[in-house]
């Protein structure tokens, strides 16, 4: 495989994935039957798919492919950082395994063998039926297509092995038969090699292994889960974690004792780390003596349905950075999706907010200029499923909040978007930054430690005080006239900031007003000027 074969591979899974992503989600019963299989695994999936398209982009100006052992092993970096519950921590595996050995030069069915093998070590009590089973059988097949088969010969041989596993399993595991379906997670493995065959073949392969799918009338006995019969363990547990062999060798013995499904994937000094407990903070505290843990992820585990509840007509979802500006966008009816440094949300995560949201119709605030593109792949993705999206191109918070201020469910959509637009397109949006190191800027040469005042995105004042450099920002910005300036407070916001900038506003503007918000994040200040 080359690396343009990597790189289709990874966008038709993703496409075949979130084509099949509510089908599998439905039949999601082990090893808690909270139908999130197929989200996760998508979500895996466009993890890795981001990173190979960072990889080309990295030679867009060579007129040669990146090398195909550094795609590889990016899809699998990607996977590894981005994956998702259980089945999505093996299938992250499973591509390692796979990368190790396509890097050295092998076939596919060495690297479908070492994809298996890996995955299997990593979970800590591996059981037959599952995904396991069914990357196991993919490999066999590959192996019995022949030393002279050609990489598309052994996709396809591993996609038909995959698929008669698969129908298999409800007779290995004894929860599945119950139900009346096949693993969940086997299902996605078996899509992701679909997508294999199809870039190897020109053709995807059809009709896909296994039963149909149908959502089970009740979740099953042994199911497990904070809410099952059997009480199995509250919580899902999902780190990314840095620290050595050893650390993670005592890790997992120390994991195991405390729950179960545990999972821990990776290596060389990085892991992604996946157990279910009742104790979440000590598994976290595990973590913590083991290395260094983030991207922490807790999550109660219910297997009973959700209720049904009416669907809403107009939503509003909203991209927030901080902790303040969330539960203040929350009050103003919008359904929030978290961005933090260096971790912006991906498009899986803007769409799983959408069907959070209920609505028929969803106004979609990415808030963000580098948001933008993954906001209209979430909104064409939510289109196909019925939803009716429009997308808001905002590029600040505050813009963010400006439309959010106008909001109007009562009234058309159409109106609505076109009122909610016009607000935040009156609304100019600046950043208060503090220099890292010297370098030139289109306000002159900075300094490392000065401060950096960011109007529509590019610097305009350079200073050495965060108070005087905001109050010269607020000049800037009023020169041209405004009604409303709002400031958004940061983490390293100064104490008294806002009543010096208040103060400053009533003083040098008649008839502005100013409002203040306590938001969190990293940037100490964000200013909006209506």
């Amino acid at each position: 495989m080359d690396a343009e074969a990597v790189r289709t591979w990874c966008s038709l899974a993703l496409e075949a994935l979130g084509r099949e992503r509510e089908a599998i989600d439905a039949i999601n019963v082990y090893p808690v039957a909270d139908g999130d299989t197929g989200t996760n695994l998508y979500l895996t999936v466009e993890s890795a798919a981001r990173a190979v398209e960072a990889v080309f982009a990295a030679h867009e100006t060579g007129r040669t492919a990146p090398p195909p052992g550094d795609v590889v092993h990016a899809m699998a970096h990607g996977a590894l950082l981005g994956a998702r519950g259980n089945s999505g921590t093996i299938l992250a595996q499973l591509l390692r395994g796979m990368a190790e050995r396509t890097g050295e030069g092998a076939g596919l069915a060495d690297a479908l063998q070492r994809a298996a093998d890996l995955a299997r070590e990593a979970v800590a009590h591996p059981v037959e039926g599952t995904i396991l089973t069914v990357a196991a059988a993919a490999a066999r097949a590959a192996r019995t297509a022949g030393t002279g088969a050609g990489p598309a010969e052994a996709a396809l041989a591993a996609w038909k092995g995959a698929g008669a596993a698969l129908d298999a399993t409800p007779d290995q595991l004894a929860v599945l038969g119950r139900a009346g379906v096949v693993d969940a997670g086997g299902r996605g493995l078996l899509t992701v090699l679909g997508a294999l065959v199809e870039t190897l073949t020109g053709r995807a392969p059809s009709p896909a292994g296994g039963p149909p799918a149908r959502r089970p009338q009740a979740p099953p006995a042994d199911a497990g889960g904070a809410c099952g019969p059997d009480g199995g363990p509250a919580f899902e547990v999902l780190y990314l974690l840095e620290a050595g062999d050893a650390a993670v060798a005592r890790l997992r013995t120390r994991l195991d004792a405390l729950g179960d499904s545990l999972v821990v994937v990776g290596g060389d000094g990085l892991w992604n780390v996946h157990v279910h407990v009742d104790d979440a903070g000590a598994a976290v505290e595990a973590g913590i003596e083991a290395g260094r843990p983030h991207r922490i992820r807790i999550t109660h585990l219910a297997t009973a349905a959700p209720p049904a509840r009416e669907q809403a007509q107009r939503a509003v979802v909203a991209v927030v950075p901080g902790d303040g500006l969330p539960a203040l966008c929350a009050e103003a009816g919008a359904t929030t999706v978290p961005s933090r440094p260096g971790e912006p949300p991906a498009s899986g995560e803007l769409v799983e907010a959408v069907r959070r949201a209920h609505a028929r119709e969803v106004v979609l605030l990415p808030n963000d200029p580098a948001l933008h593109h993954t906001a209209a792949a979430a909104a064409e993705q939510a289109r196909t499923e019925g939803v009716r999206v429009a997308l808001i191109p905002t590029r600040s918070p505050v813009q963010g909040l400006a439309a959010l201020a106008v909001h109007e469910p009562g009234r058309s959509f159409d109106e609505d978007v076109v009122a909610m637009t016009a607000a935040a397109g009156a609304t100019r949006h600046a950043e208060l930054a503090v220099a890292e190191s010297r370098s030139w800027t289109s306000a002159g040469v900075c300094q490392a430690g000065d401060v950096l005042g960011l109007i529509d995105g590019d610097v305009a004042v350079i200073g050495a005080d965060l108070a005087d450099t905001a109050r010269a920002v607020l000049d800037r910005m009023l020169s041209s006239g405004g009604e409303l300036v709002t400031l958004v407070l940061g983490d390293r916001a100064p104490d008294g900031l806002p009543g010096l900038l208040e103060a400053h506003v009533r003083e040098g503007y008649l008839a502005v007003d100013t409002v203040v918000h306590e938001g969190g994040g990293d940037a100490p200040l964000l200013i909006g000027v209506e």
